[in-house]
């Protein structure tokens, strides 16, 4: 099974960035531990992160067009509350999705409490710090054996 989880902007800041919210684990070492997590359980998990909305995009597109995706997992970040164009991206690859989010978005500003996916999504996980990541994995992964 081939799963893939895209990052949007600033979150290759994860372990230098507002550590009292994100904690001090980097990036790279979320995306390790979540590759090793997935081929224990004989999936592949492929890891993007960007700060650009197109790119994030693009890679839902090719998850569907290139890449055999079963589920992604995402975090998109800020554009969580302003994309249009992720959602209609991820409604259009008909992929199921997981939302993650490190903090609770309800419990922060009032511009983070909306989501443009959460709606959609296979399932949202927030608030839960880098865990959310691991649950996610882990839904995604039992579901689609459930489902083959």
């Amino acid at each position: 099974m081939n799963l893939l989880l895209i990052n949007g902007p600033n979150l290759n800041l994860l372990g230098t960035r507002e550590k009292e919210i994100y904690g001090e684990t980097t990036l790279l070492e979320l995306e390790e531990n979540l590759t090793q997590l997935a081929k224990a359980e004989g999936c592949n998990l492929d890891c993007i992160q960007t700060n650009a909305e197109h790119k994030i995009i693009d890679a839902i597109h090719n998850a569907k067009l290139k890449n055999n995706i079963s589920a992604i997992i995402i975090n998109p970040g800020a554009f969580t509350h302003t994309s249009i164009a992720i959602r209609d991206a991820l409604a259009g690859v008909e992929i199921p999705f997981y939302e993650v989010h490190i903090s609770d978005i309800n419990k922060r500003e009032d511009f983070r409490k909306f989501s443009y996916i959460s709606d959609i999504a296979k399932k949202v996980f927030t608030g839960h710090g880098l865990k959310g990541y691991e649950l996610a994995l882990n839904d995604a992964i039992n579901k689609n054996n459930l489902e083959s």
